[in-house]
């Protein structure tokens, strides 16, 4: 039992950490998520109501992918080190970009703050594929959701200036 749980552990807290920072943004964002209803917005945006559930499945692979490269830290640990560093620089950035766009309502700023999460997930998936390919490999929905939020988020900005 002692050695299931220990092949689980880092899995469950890796998962756990990247969902509570989505949920402590989504908390501290509460009182201005119905923003996305009375912007204008642009073609191919998405209902709100998929919001939630594509960032909840985004951050269980976020969490898993981080689990794979920490237990695979003996393959290379400076380099482990290095990317899992990326990866707590990327929850930030991802934490910031909430509030910056739906607290502060600072749309331009917010895009910026994404352009550098989706440089970050670049390199996220780059050091992460040294370690563990199926961990970058499952960063690939996450970089092609924040590349969409992107063009979400200039269009937004554009179109309520």
């Amino acid at each position: 039992m002692t050695s299931l749980w220990s092949k689980i552990k880092p899995y469950l807290i890796s998962i756990l950490t990247a969902l509570a920072v989505g949920a402590l943004a989504a908390f501290l964002t509460r009182d201005s998520m119905q923003i996305y209803g009375e912007i204008k917005v642009p073609p191919l945006a998405p209902p709100s109501i998929l919001f939630p559930i594509v960032w909840t499945v985004l951050y269980v692979l976020m969490g898993i992918s981080a689990a794979l490269v920490y237990t695979n830290r003996e393959i290379n640990p400076k380099s482990a080190d290095k990317a899992l560093v990326i990866y707590a620089f990327n929850l930030i950035l991802n934490f910031a970009w909430s509030i910056i766009f739906f607290r502060f309502r600072a749309f331009f700023a917010a895009f910026i703050c994404l352009m550098a999460l989706l440089i970050t997930i670049i390199k996220m998936i780059s050091s992460f594929y040294k370690i563990n390919k199926l961990s970058a490999y499952l960063q690939i929905p996450y970089l092609l959701w924040v590349a969409f939020a992107g063009y979400l988020n200039f269009g937004i900005w554009f179109l309520n200036r």
